[in-house]
This record gives C-alpha cells, structure tokens and sequence, in this order.
C-alpha cells in the first residue's frame, strides 16, 4: 500500500524545523516552510518542496502562502514565545486541524495547550531523557530501525470488540503483534499486555505490523 503524500508546513527553519523539515522531504512528504531570516531560507530552498521568507506573527502571511490547506503545521521559533503564541492563534483562527509546536518553558505549554495547540514538545527535553536512560541502562536501544513497510500503528478497536488478545490471534492471522492496549475509558496504555486482555469497542491498540496487511485488517 503506497503510503500518502502529506502537504506540511513549518515556520521556523531554525536548528529544529531545518531538521525536521529535510527529514519530512526525505520521506517523500511536501513541505511548505517559512522563516523571517533570509539566511535560513537559503539554507533550505534546495531541499524543501517551497521556502519563504517572511513573518509568520502575521495572519496575512500565513493565509497567502495556504498554511490553512495543509494536514499538519509545526511551529519552531526558538525561543521566541510570543511569537509562537500568536503564530499558533492565527493558525487556528485559519482553521488548521493540527498543529505541533515546540515550546521553551512550562509556561509557554500552558498557553499552547489554553489555545487549542494538538501536539507541544519539547525536543530538549526529550533528548536529554534518552541521554540519561541509554547511560545508566546498559544495552538500552534508542530506537529500533524497522525493517521497509514495518510500522508502528494505532488501531481503535470495532468489531474485534468482546474477544481477548489469544482469541483474536493477531500474529498468526495478520502478523500482528499488539504492543499496548489503551482501554477507551482511560488515560493510560498497559503495556505488553497478557494474551487474555479483553478488548472492547473504542479501546486503541499499539501494534507492529507489516504495511501490506493493514488493508486486509478490520479491527
């Protein structure tokens, strides 16, 4: 199954959003990207689909280039955390279903999340916390590099619902392998769960999978 062209933007081709941006095209996504520092528009203008430069704390801007039409929007603007938030405001105002921003403080998240940002992170953070656990934990893997067409996917159970893990039989009928399970009144996976683990409508599973096979799965 061939997987779909995502449209993205971003705004703010610094460290991060340069990164993030030649990985998405690396990918095979379209990547739409704006930045007020012609230094970093040159940076990236040969390996993004389309670069501007401009200022995105302006609803002009961001509405001319159709930053309103893409799938997904990430805003990275350093430390600059009124612009993010004002960046982020005329974003929705815009209409954009899902937008991702990086924040710099507890504070700035807060405010994120106050106006509706689906995704905040926090890239330091994280990669200072994969630092710690690969140096106290031996053996520790960062990341498992998948094989072609192996993915990591969310399922949200139907007409799986009523039966356990073993009665599904995942593996051996699709090669699946669930991962977590999320029941739909919680907030929280159980990870590795036990083969007898019943599942009910609207509980979301975490599996592993080979790509080909998500069509032939109905969950």
């Amino acid at each position: 199954m061939k997987k779909a062209k995502l449209q993205i933007g971003i705004v703010g081709l610094g460290k991060f959003g340069f990164v993030l941006g030649q990985f998405l095209t690396e990918l095979g996504h379209e990547v739409v990207a704006l930045d007020d520092d012609p230094e970093h528009v040159r940076r990236a203008k040969d390996i993004m689909t389309q670069v501007y430069q401009g200022d995105g704390t302006d609803p002009s801007v961001l509405s001319q280039l159709g930053f309103a039409d893409f799938a997904h929007v990430v805003v990275s603007v350093g430390e600059r955390m009124e612009a993010s938030i004002l960046i982020c405001l005329h974003l929705k105002e815009l209409g954009v279903q899902d937008i991702w921003a990086k924040a710099v403080s507890w504070e700035h998240e807060k405010v994120l999340r106050k106006i509706g940002v689906n995704e905040v992170f926090f890239p330091e953070r994280y990669a200072a916390r994969q630092m710690a656990q690969r140096i106290t934990v031996p053996g520790l893997i960062e990341y498992l590099p998948f094989a072609q067409g192996v993915l990591v996917q969310k399922l949200t159970v139907d007409e799986w619902a009523g039966q356990t893990l073993r009665e599904l039989n995942l593996t051996n009928r699709f090669r699946v392998q669930v991962l977590a399970v999320r029941k739909h009144e919680d907030k929280d996976y159980i990870y590795l769960p036990q083969a007898d683990q019943m599942v009910d409508k609207g509980d979301e599973l975490v599996v592993m999978l080979q790509e080909e096979m998500i069509p032939k799965i109905k969950p």
